[in-house]
């Protein structure tokens, strides 16, 4: 999870071109475990920026070596804030999503960030529209 960290945390520098603080991580469920001796690939990227902070989608990979075999171990995301020069969130630039992917990513990225805020009393349930639209039907 520390690599995790590490790895996000450049992605979302490179984005923002400033230094930045993790925020949140969601929920990191282990789908298969990386054995000692396996090589490990984290790929970090962030998903869409908000207004001074960002989401960072990461899949980590496992890779057995001697048996050329590779397998996916986890899926996150992480939310980062940039800094100024005063360690205050600064503004981050605005992120275009360009492929399919891309896109259905950054679409999510809204309703997770709503999620978020309400499970750690930032927001109340009755404001986070686009969570509140996936449970309520419109006719």
């Amino acid at each position: 999870m520390y690599w995790m960290d590490i790895a996000a945390a450049l992605s979302a520098m490179k984005h923002c071109a400033s230094p930045v603080v993790t925020a949140s991580v969601d929920n990191i469920s282990f789908q298969n475990p990386i054995k000692l001796g396996n090589v490990v690939h984290i790929e970090a990227k962030v998903s869409r920026a908000f207004n001074t902070s960002m989401e960072v989608h990461l899949v980590v990979w496992g890779e057995d070596a001697i048996h050329q075999t590779r397998y996916k171990s986890n899926e996150a995301y992480f939310t980062f804030v940039a800094l100024d020069a005063n360690g205050k969130p600064k503004h981050v630039p605005e992120l275009v999503p360009e492929t399919e992917e891309e896109k259905r990513l950054y679409d999510g990225a809204l309703r997770r960030r709503q999620l978020r805020l309400v499970l750690g009393g930032k927001l109340k349930a009755d404001d986070a529209i686009e969570l509140k639209n996936l449970f309520i039907k419109k006719d």
